[in-house]
């Protein structure tokens, strides 16, 4: 497929439906609500802004992609494409023990951890976005926010992904994520037209400046835990139960693509543009707060995190294009994260590089049903869904801990091979 749709793919599912919601969101949060590893240093109003993005950009930026599409990508990549083993979670593990795992209750066992870790991951945002769209849609029409309507919700968003599941990924998936990547775009520069666009490129350049400066210290600070396990440690437990199964869709997708390719897009071009986006839309909102006190923090108070992107999106001129416009886009990023989940599970229990139609659409409605189950058990089953997305990421994060080791192995192992290709000598005659 061409770099675009490639890209597009990669960027759409990695990003989900949190490249929306947590984007406006969370830098407002930690504007208002000053994030503890920055207790003790300068409080005034430029530094504060600057911390509320730098701290978001921790979360969202080189570490979150790197985890979820280079390391433990290319150890699949050399393992199916050149050693030929089953596209699986266990094939991490190749460098170590070969292929003594393809049928080995150990595998099993690996492969039956990153479904239950995905499958967390996965839902909790499904659960989170009929929410945010029985919100937003109270706000705007005036209808109650009930959870039948977050249901009917619900249901739509799991019919769209799964006919793009069953569709198959040269067709819906390709297509979905093409259509919000542009839509992104138009969306960032509607944004940044409208809004305050001085503002926005200040705050990013200074921002970016301090997060890669304190990028260590930050990193593997431990600052407090309350604090930590609702932030740092849920996100990255939901980023590291997604990697397997995410290294499992970009290798199945990345057939041919170099190291350095793979590198460049994914644990540096990526980060930065999604800091950017993150810069965009919270920066945004914390400019009107700043400039307009409680017009962002008393709809975040009375009804939450869902609030932040309406209210933001309400200051704008053309709210009435721009709110339904960000909502879709929501959506249709929520849904391609479910397709290429769905398709990744189903790689997995096939033990097919290319599942059928109908085991692919088995996996999207079985995500969409359990969503379904917890959002009808009430509010408490998907915060409780948070914490279950960090205690799965456990066994998870060691599977991907292999990677630090195995990763250089695989690329030394493509070193000698294509130097031993390259020694060949053609026979004469």
């Amino acid at each position: 497929m061409s770099r675009f749709r490639w890209l597009s793919m990669i960027m759409c599912t990695l990003l989900a439906g949190g490249g929306v919601f947590w984007s406006a969101a969370e830098p407002v949060f930690h504007y208002i609500s000053r994030p503890p590893a920055f207790a003790g240093t300068p409080q005034n109003e430029n530094a504060i802004v600057q911390q509320a993005l730098e701290q978001s950009f921790l979360h969202w930026g080189f570490l979150a992609w790197a985890v979820l599409g280079t390391l433990a990508t290319i150890v699949l990549m050399h393992a199916h494409h050149v050693k030929g083993l089953k596209l699986r979670p266990r094939a991490l593990l190749a460098p170590i023990f070969g292929d003594r795992l393809e049928n080995h209750w150990f595998g099993a066992v690996v492969d039956a951890c990153s479904i239950i870790g995905v499958a967390a991951g996965t839902i909790g945002p499904i659960g989170f976005l009929a929410s945010q769209l029985g919100y937003s849609i109270e706000s705007l029409t005036g209808l109650d926010n009930s959870l039948s309507l977050q249901v009917l919700l619900l249901l739509a968003i799991v019919f769209v992904y799964s006919m793009s599941a069953f569709s198959g990924m040269d067709k819906g998936l390709q297509w979905l994520s093409k259509v919000n990547v542009l839509g992104a775009m138009a969306l960032l520069l509607c944004v940044l037209v409208l809004g305050p666009t001085q503002f926005i490129f200040g705050a990013f350049t200074h921002a970016f400046g301090d997060y890669l400066t304190n990028f260590g210290t930050l990193s593997v600070g431990d600052f407090n835990d309350g604090w930590m396990q609702g932030w740092t440690w849920f996100f990255w437990g939901w980023f590291i139960g997604f990697a397997p199964m995410m290294a499992i869709f970009i290798a199945k997708i990345s057939e041919g693509r170099s190291i350095r390719e793979l590198i460049l897009a994914i644990s540096i071009c990526a980060p930065i543009a999604t800091n950017f986006w993150f810069t965009a839309l919270g920066g945004t909102g914390i400019f009107f707060e700043v400039t307009q006190p409680g017009s962002i923090s008393g709809p975040l108070s009375d009804a939450g995190l869902p609030a932040v992107l309406i209210a933001m999106l309400q200051q704008l001129p053309l709210q009435a294009i721009l709110v339904p416009a960000f909502l879709l886009l929501t959506t249709t990023f929520v849904a391609t994260t479910g397709d290429s989940m769905a398709f990744s599970i189903a790689v997995v229990t096939s033990q097919q590089s290319t599942p059928s139609k109908w085991h692919r659409l088995f996996w999207a409605i079985m995500l969409g049903v359990v969503a379904a189950i917890l959002l009808l058990a009430g509010e408490g089953s998907l915060n409780a869904l948070q914490s279950f997305i960090v205690i799965t990421a456990v066994p998870v994060s060691l599977l991907i801990a292999t990677t630090l080791y195995c990763a250089p192995v695989t690329i030394r192992k493509m070193m000698q091979e294509r130097k031993g290709c390259e020694n060949l000598v053609p026979v004469q005659g």
